[in-house]
């Protein structure tokens, strides 16, 4: 994808663009599978857990490094995973069901693990099966994710040190990244209340304060921008919903001023959701104009003048290779 940056003016009639590359995300699965053999091993005994990690710090290395060859200059962190984003967020902000006995502290990766695919009888002292978190469609794509689980007056805290690790994994190669997090908004309309029924925007008060912790971190470590992807900006959202988006990111952007903040949505349309991402307190809107190639011209002709465009131009819903 391309960040197409503020036009400058030469002359009465002419103008350029500033172009730069940047990517969303980049394939965790590794140029020969070895996320998917490293885990099977993993989970049969096969290999250790320091194996394991290892495996996954050589991908991202070599995920990284690559993209830095061919020229992508924003280059994203956080955007790895031992299974998907969502359950990624679950664990950075503590959201973990009571089911598992959770006691506060850092998410590890036994925990992890046990929220993707549960916990045998034989293996808790409850002597019966604890399962995992359900599996959902994502969207529109042929992809799954964990579903997260919201009690009402539920609080966070951030549990995760990963997506300052990796950043620093990342530096520590010479390679300043452009972390990436899924937005709280999308985060809560992706899950499902437990128990007594209740609108999951309610959690915003409790769940924002993470967030605000979690850019402040980033900011000072030394990131330039952070990535919000925030998906469900491309299904139907009523008026409150709509209005929230706006308050989160300003009270985001309020947090770190000097941090550009980009939200990214993806995987479709955004119809009557138009103004409302448009209108986002933030300094670049991300949008996909493959999915939404027919609705792009309208888009650019309403694009506020004092932000930067980011446009995606390549298929990542697409399993094969791209025909660039």
């Amino acid at each position: 994808m391309v960040f197409i940056k503020k036009p400058a003016t030469i002359g009465k009639d002419f103008f350029f663009l500033m172009i730069t590359t940047q990517n969303l995300g980049f394939p965790r699965i590794g140029e020969h599978k070895e996320l998917c053999f490293a885990l099977e091993k993993y989970w049969k005994g096969e290999n250790t857990l320091h194996e394991l990690l290892n495996t996954t710090q050589e991908i991202r290395k070599a995920n990284w490094i690559l993209q830095k060859e061919k020229g992508i200059q924003i280059i994203p962190s956080n955007d790895f995973s031992l299974c998907d984003q969502c359950i990624d967020t679950i664990a950075m902000v503590g959201a973990i069901p009571e089911r598992f006995a959770w006691d506060g502290g850092n998410v590890n990766t036994d925990l992890f693990f046990a929220l993707a695919r549960g916990i045998p009888s034989q293996e808790n002292s409850h002597h019966s099966e604890i399962c995992g978190l359900e599996e959902k469609q994502f969207l529109n794509t042929k992809f799954f994710y964990s579903v997260p689980e919201f009690t009402k007056n539920q609080t966070f805290s951030l549990s995760s040190v990963k997506p300052f690790d990796e950043w620093m994994e990342a530096m520590n190669l010479e390679i300043v990244t452009k972390p990436v997090l899924l937005g709280p908004i999308s985060f809560l309309l992706l899950g499902k209340t437990v128990g007594e029924d209740f609108p999951v925007l309610s959690l915003l008060p409790n769940l924002l304060p993470v967030y605000i912790e979690i850019v402040k971190k980033f900011s000072s470590l030394g990131a330039k921008i952070i990535q919000f992807d925030e998906p469900c900006l491309a299904i139907d959202l009523d008026d409150d919903i709509k209005t929230e988006y706006g308050e989160v990111y300003k009270t985001l952007k309020l947090a770190v001023p000097k941090v550009r903040l980009l939200v990214a949505t993806h995987g479709g349309e955004l119809q009557e959701n138009m103004d409302t991402f448009l209108s986002l307190p933030v300094d670049i809107l991300h949008y996909d104009a493959v999915s939404g190639e027919e609705e792009v011209i309208l888009m650019l002709s309403q694009f506020p003048k004092e932000k930067i465009l980011s446009l995606g131009i390549v298929d990542g819903k697409n399993i094969w290779k791209n025909d660039f």
